[in-house]
């Protein structure tokens, strides 16, 4: 399954996936760090959505939302927390 989601900068794309290995882990996921997506799985099953690895198109929006929101929503708090922890660091 090919990644259908494209980031600004490419070359992030190592980094990016590193952040969300951490921070699923740190929820309390199994996260496999060289490949921190198959986390999406885990999630999927504790939330009772059959999340296949091929063709997922009977999905609805909400079930695929139920999936990611949380993923991408831990990935943006910890980025907002890392900004904030910086700004704190440039003012001393």
């Amino acid at each position: 399954m090919g990644r259908k989601n494209r980031i600004l900068v490419p070359e992030a794309r190592n980094q990016l996936d590193r952040l969300k290995a951490d921070v699923m882990k740190a929820k309390g996921y199994t996260v496999d760090k060289d490949q921190p997506d198959a986390v999406k799985f885990e999630v999927a099953k504790e939330l009772g959505i059959p999340l296949s690895k091929e063709y997922n198109g009977k999905l609805t929006s909400e079930q695929a939302g139920k999936i990611g929101g949380p993923i991408g929503g831990n990935m943006v708090k910890e980025m907002v927390r890392l900004a904030q922890e910086q700004l704190t660091k440039d003012k001393s």
